[in-house]
């Protein structure tokens, strides 16, 4: 089968999806805006400067208009089976542009929850994009509802699976003299990392006798005001960023945690969070719904209010005092994902729906 993406090389995702497909011997070929490479992958890329594109200004955002042209040539060239958009906007315009089918749009997040709500013309560019699309995935429910805002077609769930294999417990990272919080996410503004910083400051000072540790991973565009904010609360010697990680560095540093927290304001699927679980640990998510999908509350995690570091603080203290609740939360977390979020079976369902769109074709 072969299977051409509209997807962004440089992202985790289009990167797990290319390396299980290329695995079940798949010929896939990426088509990426920005400059990146996949191996075993054909990458077909652009110099689009992603700066530019994530600028405030409209005629920047929408440059990769001119390369429609070229990629739609490209694809007739590449004569896919299927075509597969990933993001229900750029790469999702392009897509449809293209007039090429049997044509896949993945929805993923700000496209269907941000973009079209900035205006008539960005919700009328949605929905054309959704309609000429032959199918539409979602990675959860939540999602999948708000997109029904914007197209009358059925709307598939496809979860993010983990590789259970490599996302598991390890028993040689944790040090036993430091508690460790910790979160791994983009450092934007939708994931609420400063609720996470104010409910660890509170933590903190009701507990002057522990060793207390919070890591944060990743980057993104909120790392300035974050690590202004940790300095305004004098915490600079119990905070650390640990920055970008990938692989094996994500799986170590999960490890680490002895709670995992996820406090996002918006939240489309919480991978994170299920990777954290995979990995053993007690998670604290807030009631953003992606994340009660990702999480079962009440066995693998504790739910807080949205943009509330007090809520955050107390389930924090919860699991911090309760270790028996803490060991019990991680066993049932890794239970969880393997019943429902191992990345065969959510690829599997995957390459079910393409056979059968091929099958109708």
């Amino acid at each position: 089968m072969k299977i051409c993406f509209l997807s962004d090389a440089n992202s985790a995702h289009t990167k797990k999806w290319c390396k299980y497909l290329t695995e079940k011997g798949c010929d896939i070929h990426v088509i990426s805006l920005n400059p990146g490479d996949i191996e075993g992958v054909t990458v077909h890329h652009f110099d689009v400067d992603r700066e530019m594109m994530n600028s405030g200004n409209s005629m920047d955002k929408f440059s990769y208009i001119f390369k429609a042209r070229k990629i739609k040539s490209m694809v007739e060239e590449i004569k896919p089976d299927l075509l597969h958009a990933h993001y229900a906007t750029s790469y999702g315009l392009l897509g449809a542009f293209t007039g090429y089918h049997p044509y896949v749009i993945s929805v993923w997040g700000s496209d269907i929850y941000d973009f079209p709500k900035k205006s008539f013309i960005h919700k009328a560019l949605v929905k054309h994009n959704l309609k000429k699309a032959d199918r539409v995935l979602s990675t959860s429910h939540a999602m999948a509802e708000e997109t029904a805002l914007y197209t009358d077609k059925p709307i598939t769930i496809t979860p993010f699976g983990v590789d259970t294999n490599m996302f598991k417990k390890l028993s040689h990272c944790k040090n036993s003299k430091e508690f460790t919080i910790g979160i791994v996410k983009s450092l934007e503004k939708n994931y609420g990392i400063d609720y996470l910083i104010k409910a660890f400051n509170i933590v903190k000072t009701n507990n002057p006798e522990k060793n207390l540790k919070l890591e944060i991973a990743g980057q993104g565009s909120e790392k300035d005001n974050l690590e202004q904010l940790v300095d305004n609360l004098g915490l600079r010697e119990q905070v650390k960023f640990l920055g970008f990680l990938k692989g094996e560095d994500i799986v170590r540093t999960y490890n680490r945690f002895d709670i995992a927290v996820f406090p996002s304001i918006i939240e489309s699927f919480g991978v994170s969070a299920v990777e954290a679980q995979a990995c053993g640990v007690p998670v604290i998510v807030s009631e953003a719904e992606g994340l009660l999908e990702s999480t079962k509350p009440g066995f693998s995690s504790l739910v807080v209010k949205r943009q509330d570091e007090k809520s955050l603080a107390e389930a924090i203290q919860k699991l911090m005092d309760d270790e028996k609740l803490r060991n019990t939360m991680g066993t049932n977390g890794m239970e969880y994902v393997k019943e429902n979020f191992r990345i065969e079976d959510n690829f599997e369902a995957i390459i079910k729906i393409y056979e059968y769109m091929l099958k109708k074709n």
